[in-house]
């Protein structure tokens, strides 16, 4: 297939940020009726939410969240903004990195989340290295260039403006600092897509009937995925929030992607 012109790349941007804005998966919504829904959803599956993921990955979701840290190198010191990380997740695993030598700063619009995550954190003995913030991605409520690093495991393709949510990593980024977004993405291998597809569609609710007594929650997670912007174009959209240096790193032949940026 022959690559898009910047013309047509950036209209494929423009687009998809409204589509995603405009849409619960595959029903259409006004944008300030989305935030409310994507509340409520999560609201239902945060008790079950680490669960359905080793359920529904086969485990896999924690070998991309490894290689999201590998990636940002963690050293000693830095102090990281994880966003949409309510259960703690990567929070947890940049501290086994570095032997709890690192601040974490959680933040998490759902606080339904953010209470399972302080939980775990308990039983892991980390409550002291991690502040907890009930904040909205789109505002963040930190002041500009505050962090090192900034990471969002599939967590992006639930807000409402995307754009809009990436200036802001950029704004409370320092000079030097990295953005890290881990994301389901579009599968590059032939037949492989239709195979995933089948799955995700199929199986996916059918999970989140069986375990979490929800399977319509479920069946949004697999619309949006389905909606979200292919790797080149979410790049695009990295780029145009000001980050420079913007990459991307296929994972499990590109059912999930880690795309890269930094502030200059």
């Amino acid at each position: 297939m022959a690559e898009r012109s910047p013309t047509s790349r950036q209209t494929a941007a423009v687009s998809a940020v409204e589509e995603l804005a405009h849409s619960f998966g595959e029903t259409p919504v006004e944008p300030a009726e989305k935030a409310r829904l994507v509340r409520e959803v999560f609201a239902r599956v945060a008790q079950r939410y680490d669960l359905m993921n080793d359920l529904m990955s086969a485990g896999v979701h924690r070998l991309w969240k490894e290689a999201l840290v590998d990636w940002l190198y963690p050293r000693p010191g830095m102090h990281l903004l994880d966003l949409a990380g309510g259960t703690g997740d990567v929070a947890f695993r940049l501290l086994e990195r570095l032997d709890g030598a690192a601040r974490v700063t959680l933040c998490d619009i759902n606080p339904d989340m953010l209470g399972v995550g302080r939980d775990r954190a308990l039983d892991a003995g980390w409550l002291g290295e991690i502040d907890w913030v009930a904040g909205d991605a789109e505002a963040l409520p930190f002041p500009d260039r505050r962090f090192d690093a900034v990471t969002i495991a599939f967590g992006i393709r639930n807000v409402t403006r995307i754009d809009r949510a990436l200036a802001e990593m950029r704004r409370v980024l320092r000079p030097g600092g990295r953005m890290l977004c881990l994301e389901f993405s579009r599968v590059v291998v032939p037949l492989l897509d239709r195979l995933y597809d089948a799955y995700s569609f199929t199986m996916v609710p059918l999970l989140g009937r069986i375990v979490a007594d929800d399977e319509d929650s479920y069946r949004y997670l697999v619309e949006s995925i389905r909606r979200f912007p292919d790797q080149p174009t979410f790049a695009r959209l990295i780029a145009e929030a000001g980050f420079a240096n913007v990459s991307w790193r296929n994972l499990s032949a590109g059912i999930a992607a880690i795309h890269s940026g930094w502030r200059i």
